[in-house]
């Protein structure tokens, strides 16, 4: 009986310390040229948060083919991480306050016309704070 009221209890006691999670999401953009870096929208907490960031979930999907050398940051106001992958985790921005927005930076290396363009149809993240 104690097992299973602790567990019961347990999601209450982590938001009573100030442990949470937060998700946004937002549409994707469209990169038409090489060497050129596009910054989606950012993602920020619906409510007012306090604490630092901890274990951050990174989604993001793509209409049609990846293009060869696409690289992807994740960033906060203060730093970024390259990520890798439609979806993943990164403890990067450990100690970072969790009230800060993260945005998702899109950029194919060298010159010209992209072709097909990269067209990214969603971005989202869940970040862990406390």
């Amino acid at each position: 009986m104690g097992k299973w009221l602790w567990i019961l209890l347990f999601p209450l006691a982590a938001q009573a310390a100030g442990e949470g999670s937060w998700q946004a999401s937002s549409m994707g953009v469209t990169l038409s040229n090489r060497g050129v870096a596009m910054s989606s929208g950012p993602l920020s907490p619906s409510e007012t948060v306090s604490g630092l960031m901890g274990m951050v979930v990174w989604n993001y999907r793509l209409i049609g083919p990846t293009p060869a050398g696409l690289r992807v940051r994740l960033c906060t106001q203060s730093r970024c991480t390259e990520i890798d992958g439609e979806n993943g985790t990164t403890q990067a921005f450990n100690g970072v306050p969790a009230v800060e927005p993260l945005r998702f930076i899109w950029e194919v290396p060298g010159g010209g016309r992209l072709m097909p363009a990269l067209k990214v149809q969603s971005n989202s993240v869940i970040v862990n704070y406390r």
